[in-house]
């Protein structure tokens, strides 16, 4: 065990020398389109492409704009990245390392969770139908896991469920999964070794299998996305792995809004978003602007025929879903439709007001950063919070966040972006939308529309 993990560390040192190539560039220069609005440096999108033969190099230059050698256009998944791989003797090796992270929610909310390579979600997989994979798993976790490739066709002893088919990986082991890939569709992967705590803590990425012939109608950009929910209690740093139901922030990606990167695309082309929940919900995924497909799932893509046109889908829990669209100009919401999904660190148990009066003066003498849901609503809250009104516990997140265009969004949770612009040019920042399309105030109604 000793050797391999050695073996592995070398590769990793070594692996920023092995994939630079054709394919790392053009994922770039796709990327760098992206919104600037985010917190963080898309660079982590890159995809890199291993190339142990200099002829496998030179393929990709051949290849169709943004295309790798073998066909595919390589996935974007915001705020996280791909994971490199190393092609030995014609097989994919990758190293996954379970571990405690630091990870951050948004500016304001950290916490000590689990994950893999660093991060929560772990990096995104990607090969093709028909690769050989071998993927080392390290555990440097305080106690035992294992990895299950959810929804992958494979040997049974690979299927990665401790103490069903194969022992645990105990700390400071590394084990090894190898397989070929029989099918291509949106996968995920998970531990099946305290599943509960650790998942609810983290651990989970997506596992992308692009077929091995491409299909049509191709896409133009490609997106994934990984649905989580997660309980932090007001004033603590690690996740509640006992919540069953009453969770407090909803993440895509590990993120929420209005920190999770938009999705950005040019009017006219083809996007697919790959949406996989491992959260404990099921999620009506929506989506404003446009009727997309329902194309595919953790099934492959499906045939056409079996195409549905939908405007919300919504995806289980263990799911995947692939939702396709051509992209019409705009800043264009995709959330979930659950309203409390789409709020950050909601309370459970908290009075309705709604139409009381409330004796303000008195409440502030006893309790002076007190504000509880007003007479009227909750659209104010955002504007306290932000003026620093109504301080919140420590490392928590205001309830309502993000600014638009024209004011405050009051959202937060699973809510982003789709940005499209006829052309990308850096930073699309807000839509300006034409002359005459833009709702306004107006100071009459006509008398003769009936009410």
């Amino acid at each position: 065990m000793n050797t391999i993990t050695t073996e592995i560390t070398t590769m990793i040192n070594r692996r920023d020398l092995l994939v630079g190539s054709a394919a790392g560039l053009l994922m770039g220069s796709l990327t760098r389109a992206s919104s600037a609005s985010a917190a963080e440096d898309h660079s982590h999108h890159q995809h890199h492409q291993a190339a142990e033969k200099p002829q496998q190099l030179a393929s990709v230059a051949t290849a169709k704009p943004g295309m790798t050698a073998q066909g595919y256009r390589p996935v974007i998944t915001p705020n996280a990245r791909t994971l490199p791989y190393r092609l030995n003797n014609g097989v994919k090796e990758f190293h996954l390392v379970a571990e405690e992270v630091e990870h951050e929610f948004a500016p304001g909310m950290t916490i000590k969770a689990w994950g893999y390579n660093g991060s929560t979600p772990g990096p995104t997989l990607e090969a093709v139908e028909g690769d050989r994979v071998r993927i080392y798993v390290t555990n440097k976790l305080p106690e035992h896991t294992s990895v299950h490739w959810h929804g992958i066709l494979l040997p049974w002893g690979m299927d990665g469920i401790s103490g069903l088919t194969q022992p645990p990986i105990k700390p400071g082991e590394t084990f090894m999964y190898e397989f070929t890939l029989q099918q291509h569709g949106t996968h995920m992967y998970h531990p099946h070794a305290d599943e509960m705590v650790q998942m609810a803590l983290g651990m989970m990425g997506m596992f992308i299998i692009h077929p091995k012939t491409p299909t049509q109608p191709a896409v133009d950009r490609d997106y994934a996305i990984l649905l989580h929910n997660w309980a932090v209690h007001p004033g603590t740093y690690r996740p509640d792995p006992s919540v069953m139901v009453e969770f407090d922030l909803w993440t895509m990606n590990s993120k929420v809004f209005p920190f999770i990167d938009a999705m950005v695309a040019q009017t006219g082309e083809r996007v697919r978003i790959r949406v996989g929940n491992l959260s404990m919900w099921n999620h009506p995924i929506h989506l404003h602007g446009v009727q997309f497909d329902v194309t595919g799932s953790d099934g492959g893509r499906w045939p056409e025929n079996q195409w549905r046109k939908e405007v919300t889908e919504i995806i289980g829990v263990g799911q995947t879903r692939d939702l396709e669209f051509t992209a019409v100009p705009g800043d264009w919401a995709f959330h979930c439709h659950m309203s409390h999904h789409t709020m950050n660190a909601m309370g459970h148990g908290v009075p309705n007001m709604l139409g009381v009066k409330q004796p303000d003066a008195l409440l502030k003498e006893v309790l002076p950063d007190y504000m509880p849901m007003g007479e009227h609503g909750m659209a104010e809250h955002q504007v306290h919070t932000d003026m620093g009104h109504m301080p919140g516990p420590e490392n928590t997140l205001p309830m309502m966040m993000g600014e638009g265009r024209y004011g405050k969004l009051e959202m937060g949770g699973m809510f982003t972006l789709v940005k499209v612009r006829d052309q990308l040019d850096g930073d699309p920042g807000w839509y300006s939308p034409p002359e005459g399309t833009l709702a306004r105030k107006v100071d009459t109604v006509p008398k003769d529309i009936p009410v």
